[in-house]
């Protein structure tokens, strides 16, 4: 079996793949990319958050994103019944970016690959990792080729970008249980024909309430090309309900909304539905000796506010930080300044994520008046800002649970 060296292996191509390599190329780092299938290909989690942009453009992808034309997004709208309530990203309370995009994951995964092989990065396409060794000196992983070719990889550092792969906390036996319950996802993407002059606002996701279960949510994100990805989020028992394909279940379960109903009256279902269950997850520890778990690798939420991609961009900038440092010289505390500084993000978008699965914060953001200095924190929360302290809601998560109270005393 034949072996090679590089600095820097990252398994995995997508968002968090992708910019980490950026970062590292910009530091000079030799990097190999492992990634197991061919892009373009299809993945979810379209609704990007301003927040991430920030991590585009320092990684040099920004003109590139910008260049490929996916639908401007500059906010939120949120329905349940005859409630309807929008936020503007660019009213906020961090500071920063207040726009972004929407984007087919095929096209913008595929961009992001490309200007990180620009950079200099190889990238392997259709090269799975199937074993790993990290009790060494250095990792050491083998990966198997298209053709059936194996070889051995040792790295100085190892980047687990593989998103639902889990390609390290699966093969080194790092999974914990996540203690969000079992929700699942239905989805589809729709030419959706809803006319440009009507009321629908294609610079902002659409997040709407089922009329009758407060836990059960769509999704409607508008595309740059007439098209829009659309599911709905339910706990697995809920969702097994309903008979038929995929496809059946979710025209079903978008039937049982009015609003939703009307505005997709016209839509065109051309590609058949898909279904993922149990997919939030959650690691003991995001990093080990001589590597990192990035994105989705080490712990996913929810889908209800959109937060995968921005945690993924975080964590690559992140970990590309201490890179940055350890090749200087300069002492490294992983835990100090990876493992802490990203949980304390995914732990403000975990209170809100909570908040939405309770019934709180529906509460909160259909609230008859409210506050605009409350409105702005939340924006920015909702933009992807989690990491921001000056931000009450992000220092201190628990002060949700407070202004829930207070909402509903209204």
């Amino acid at each position: 079996m034949r072996s090679e060296n590089t600095e820097i292996l990252i398994v995995g191509a997508g968002p968090a793949g992708s910019v980490a390599a950026g970062f590292l190329r910009q530091q000079g780092r030799k990097v190999l990319m492992i990634e197991r299938e061919q892009f373009p290909r299809f993945s979810i989690g379209e609704s990007l958050l301003p927040q991430s942009m920030e991590y585009i453009e320092a990684a040099g992808m920004l003109r590139d994103v910008v260049e490929a034309g996916f639908q401007y997004k500059n906010g939120a709208a949120f329905a349940c019944g005859d409630k309807r309530t929008e936020f503007d990203f660019r009213e906020k309370f961090s500071k920063g970016w207040g726009t972004t995009y929407q984007v087919q994951r095929a096209t913008f995964d595929k961009v992001l690959a490309d200007a990180a092989e620009r950079a200099g990065a190889e990238l392997r396409y259709r090269h799975e990792v199937y074993s790993v060794d990290v009790a060494g000196d250095k990792p050491s992983v083998l990966v198997r080729g298209p053709e059936g070719e194996e070889y051995r990889v040792e790295a100085e550092f190892l980047l687990d970008a593989s998103g639902f792969g889990r390609i390290l906390p699966r093969l080194l036996k790092l999974e914990k249980p996540s203690n969000f319950p079992a929700r699942g996802a239905i989805f589809t993407h729709v030419q959706d024909g809803m006319p440009l002059d009507g009321d629908f606002d294609r610079n902002k996701i659409l997040v709407t309430v089922h009329p009758e279960h407060s836990d059960v949510w769509y999704w409607t994100i508008p595309f740059s090309n007439g098209r829009c990805s659309l599911g709905v989020v339910a706990h697995v028992d809920f969702l097994a309900q309903y008979p038929g394909t995929e496809t059946e279940r979710l025209r079903a379960l978008v039937g049982e909304d009015p609003g939703l109903s009307k505005l997709l009256a016209n839509a065109t279902w051309d590609t058949p539905a898909r279904q993922i269950v149990g997919y939030a997850a959650n690691v003991e520890s995001l990093w080990g000796k001589n590597y990192a778990l990035l994105g989705n690798a080490g712990e996913f939420l929810d889908p209800v506010f959109s937060s995968g991609v921005t945690i993924a961009f975080k964590s690559a900038s992140l970990a590309s930080e201490c890179l940055r440092r350890r090749y200087a010289g300069e002492s490294v505390d992983w835990q100090a300044d990876y493992g802490h500084p990203l949980r304390q993000g995914v732990d403000a978008f975990r209170a809100f994520v909570e908040a939405w699965y309770a019934g709180g914060f529906q509460r909160i953001i259909f609230h008859p008046s409210p506050s605009k200095e409350v409105r702005e924190l939340i924006s920015a929360i909702l933009a992807g800002y989690a990491w921001d302290r000056k931000n009450p809601y992000v220092a201190d998560p628990k002060r949700l649970g407070a202004l829930v109270e207070i909402c509903s005393q209204a």
